[in-house]
């Protein structure tokens, strides 16, 4: 019993079973709690920048080729691309089926035009010319400053090319050094992933206790078709591709279970990044494939943001009666195609993204965004967490497509016999 008590699975999963309670009993206590998993999330990002630095340097220091490099880049970005398609069309699909906005009240949209007023000018001013030249930094330490997921990315690259090239002499104690600043680092994390608990209590308070169940009931169809959608792709579209890479998905999701449920509780992919690279790497994906392509995938490879946005343009097209012809439907795969990319790198991001798509399509009324305010939030746990398992599923599929996935080391992890370092010091 003491065991499972020390079990950061099980602490997790009581601190939102908590955590709804107090949302839901003290609604006021509840929405007051935000700092705490405020806190939490920004204890997590302040280690991000440093720990995909060191595990992106080592991993291409240690493979010392650059088209292999160049390789498994090209790889995940044409993954990503293949898979986002799918998610796109999946979620069109099921939006025409089950029809969730037909029927809906939208008589408030006028009085909450306001609260949209914002995304709207922000999502009709995008640039998304600047969206990619902005990962090239202003300055080296600017991009660790700013925790830019892209920009570490890119310095991380390009410092680990160099050091590949160096003489060994030179080389080789700078490799020694990263080392042990990476399991630093992750001994950081480990003692970080203590406070796992408290954050995801406070986010869960808060979301509960600030929207209230009672926002859930008008948009059910909704919710249901998102959540519906999603659990389809998991389990059919990525499913299918573990299978032909011979693993499974329900074992992947358990051996990242604690992350899982830390993106429940937080509602924030990023609170789950780095030890997601540890996990994956003691799962037996090389160093470098895990740091190149879970940093990546975090801004192209947003399967759950994707169907959530597919899903919301078709709905609020039915909401206002409009009915969208197949070129008009294909027309909004198109350009959320592109936009869903910048998705990561926007404060606001979801609904953002959204207004720019609705504002390129010209028919759908970007004001309607207000029907999905309320609800917003609670799926924000659903697209972080479908996220989190389309990038765990590409790292191991790129890892065994380069013959960089250790099976013997998988092995053990699944039999408890090894664990990620930041997991081990969590526990103790």
């Amino acid at each position: 019993m003491k065991k499972i008590y020390h079990n950061l699975t099980f602490q997790v999963l009581t601190a939102i079973a908590l955590g709804i309670l107090v949302g839901a009993l003290f609604p006021e206590v509840g929405a007051a709690l935000k700092p705490i998993g405020d806190t939490f999330i920004n204890l997590i990002k302040m280690l991000i920048a440093p720990i995909i630095f060191l595990t992106v340097v080592l991993g291409i220091g240690n493979m010392g080729d650059l088209k292999k490099v160049g390789r498994v880049g090209g790889k995940a970005i044409l993954y990503f691309e293949i898979i986002t398609t799918f998610a796109l069309v999946i979620g069109v699909g099921a939006a025409n089926l089950t029809q969730p906005g037909r029927g809906i009240d939208t008589s408030s949209v006028a009085a909450q035009a306001s609260k949209t007023a914002e995304y709207a000018e922000k999502g009709a001013n995008m640039d998304w010319v600047a969206f990619f030249t902005h990962i090239v930094p202003d300055s080296f330490v600017g991009a660790f400053a700013e925790s830019d997921v892209l920009q570490v990315l890119l310095i991380a690259v390009l410092f680990g090319l160099a050091l590949s090239k160096v003489k060994a002499d030179i080389s080789a104690p700078v490799i020694s050094m990263f080392e042990k600043l990476s399991q630093i680092f992750f001994a950081v994390l480990g003692l970080v992933m203590k406070l796992a608990p408290l954050g995801a209590f406070g986010g869960m308070a808060f979301t509960i206790g600030k929207y209230g169940l009672d926002t859930l009931l008008p948009l059910a169809k909704l919710m249901l078709t998102v959540y519906g959608t999603m659990a389809l792709f998991i389990f059919g579209v990525l499913g299918l591709v573990a299978w032909r890479y011979k693993f499974s998905v329900l074992t992947l999701l358990g051996f990242i279970k604690e992350e899982l449920l830390i993106v429940l509780g937080t509602s924030s992919s990023e609170s789950a990044l780095p030890l997601l690279i540890d996990k994956l790497e003691t799962f037996g994906c090389s160093r470098s494939v895990a740091g190149l392509v879970i940093p990546t995938g975090y801004s192209f490879n947003l399967d759950g943001t994707t169907i959530y946005l597919s899903i919301s343009a078709i709905f609020l097209a039915q909401a206002f009666g409009i009915d969208l012809s197949l070129t008009q439907q294909l027309t909004i795969i198109g350009i959320l195609m592109l936009t869903s990319k910048g998705a990561a790198g926007v404060t606001g991001s979801g609904f953002i993204v959204l207004a720019s798509t609705l504002a390129a399509t010209k028919v759908i009324p970007v004001e309607g965004m207000a029907l999905l305010l309320g609800v917003d939030r609670f799926m924000s746990e659903a697209r972080a967490i479908t996220n989190i398992i389309g990038n765990a599923v590409a790292t191991v599929v790129i890892a065994k497509s380069e013959n960089e996935f250790d099976e013997e080391k998988n092995r053990l992890a699944l039999a408890g016999r090894i664990k990620p370092e930041a997991q081990e010091v969590a526990e103790e």
